[in-house]
C-alpha cells in the first residue's frame, strides 16, 4: 500500500510507486519509538539528518511520524537552544560529540515550516515556535562582523569564528524559513531579518570570509540551494563547477579529484537544479544514481568509488534516501516541498547591501 502522498514521489526512471513506498516504509522502520532518526540503525543521529529524513517523511504524507521527530527534537533540546552534534542510537542521553554545529542547530526552522506548510497544523507551530526561536538566537550569536556564521562552538563553551560557506548557506535558508514563521505568527523579528541580508551579503560577495572548502562539491551548489544567490548568479556558479563535479550517469563527486559519487549530494544537486528551473537536468541527475539503490531494503547506499567499481561505505543512510524523496517531492510538484526550497514565498530580510552592507 501507498501512503496518501505518494503520487508525488513518483517520477519515471527513478521511483515507481512500489518503489517510494518501499523507502517510505524504510526510512518509518528505522525511526524509534521516540520520534529519533538515525543515520541507520547502531549508528548515530545527528540534528540535521534526523530533519532532513523529517521532512521526507512530510513529503510522503507520513505527518505523525514527522511529528514525532520534531517532538524529539523540542525534548532533546539543550537549555541554551542548541542540540549536540551527535547521539547515540537508541540512548538519547548518550551524546556523542558534545560540540554543537551552528548549521544543525538552525535547520529545524526549514523543517517546521515545512511540516506547517504540508498540514496547516497551527498548534504544532505553536509548540515548536519556543525550540524555533531558542535555536535562532543560539545561532546568531555566532554571527560574526562580516555577516558570516561561526561553524560550531565546543562543549566547555569557545566558539569557533571560522565560518563554512555550505553551513553559512544552509543557515540562509533557515533562517528564512524562521522568519516565514515568525510572519505565520505575526511576531517580526526585525534583528533575524538583518542578520539574513548581512549573510546573504557575505555569501554573494565575501567569499574570503569563509573557509577555503572549493574542493567539495556542497560548497558549490549550497549557495544556490540556501537561496542565497539567484537568477543569473545561480546559473553562472552551477555551470562554473558542472564539469568539475558531475559524473556523467554516475552521479556527483563528494570532493575533487576523488573518484567517489554521492547519492545525498547528487539528490541535493538535482534539488538545487530544480530550484534554478533546471527539471530536465535534475531528472537526468537522479537518474544517474539509481544503481545506488539497494533494492531489498528501498534504501540507498552512501556512496560508490568508481575507479574500484565498490560500494563506499558499506551504509544505507537514512539522510541520502531523505534527500532523494525531497528531490523527488519537488519535481513532482509537492507543495509544501516547493514553497520550502523554492523560495518564493520566503521572506527576503533586509538588503545588506542598499544598508550600508556592501563593503
Amino acid at each position: 500500500m501507498t501512503t496518501p502522498r505518494t503520487e508525488h514521489l513518483v517520477l519515471p526512471g527513478v521511483l515507481t510507486a512500489g518503489q517510494a513506498a518501499a523507502t517510505v516504509a524504510a526510512l518509518r522502520s528505522i525511526q524509534r519509538a521516540d520520534g529519533a532518526i538515525p543515520w541507520f540503525r547502531g549508528h548515530h543521529l545527528d540534528p540535521w539528518d534526523h530533519v532532513e529524513a523529517a521532512m521526507a517523511l512530510d513529503a510522503a504524507g507520513e505527518h505523525e511520524a514527522a511529528e514525532r521527530a520534531y517532538h524529539w527534537l523540542a525534548a532533546h533540546q539543550n537549555d541554551d537552544g542548541s542540540w549536540y552534534a551527535a547521539y547515540a542510537d537508541g540512548d538519547a542521553h548518550r551524546v556523542t560529540d558534545r560540540g554543537r554545529e551552528s548549521n544543525f542547530v538552525a535547520y529545524v526552522a526549514v523543517g517546521v515550516w515545512h511540516h506547517y506548510l504540508a498540514t496547516g497544523d497551527d498548534p504544532f507551530l505553536d509548540r515548536m515556535w519556543p525550540v524555533v526561536h531558542a535555536a535562532v538566537e543560539w545561532v546568531l550569536r555566532l554571527q560574526q562582523p562580516g555577516g558570516q556564521i561561526g561553524w560550531r562552538r565546543e562543549d566547555d563553551g569557545t566558539a569557533t569564528a571560522d565560518a563554512l560557506l555550505t553551513g553559512s548557506s544552509s543557515i540562509h535558508h533557515a533562517l528564512r524559513c524562521a522568519l516565514a514563521i515568525a510572519e505565520q505568527r505575526e511576531e517580526p523579528q526585525p534583528d533575524w531579518e538583518l542578520a539574513a541580508g548581512m549573510l546573504r551579503h557575505a555569501i554573494r560577495r565575501h567569499p574570503e570570509r569563509f573557509l577555503d572548502k572549493g574542493r567539495y562539491s556542497m560548497d558549490w551548489y549550497y549557495p544556490v540551494l540556501g537561496g542565497a544567490l539567484t537568477g543569473t548568479e545561480a546559473q553562472a556558479r552551477i555551470a562554473e563547477g558542472w564539469e568539475r563535479f558531475v559524473v556523467p550517469g554516475l552521479g556527483v563527486r563528494c570532493v575533487v579529484p576523488n573518484p567517489w559519487v554521492t547519492g545525498g549530494e547528487s539528490a541535493e544537486l538535482a534539488l538545487t537544479l530544480w530550484v534554478t528551473g533546471e527539471s530536465d537536468r535534475a531528472l537526468e541527475v537522479l537518474k544517474s544514481i539509481r544503481h545506488l539503490r539497494e533494492p531489498e531494503s528501498g534504501l540507498y547506499w552512501t556512496g560508490y568509488v568508481f575507479d574500484d567499481d565498490a560500494v563506499w561505505p558499506r551504509e544505507l543512510t537514512t539522510w541520502t534516501a531523505g534527500a532523494l524523496l525531497l528531490a523527488v517531492a519537488a519535481l513532482g510538484g509537492d507543495e509544501a516541498t516547493c514553497a520550502v526550497f523554492g523560495g518564493r514565498w520566503l521572506p527576503l530580510g533586509l538588503d545588506a547591501e542598499c544598508c550600508g552592507g556592501g563593503a
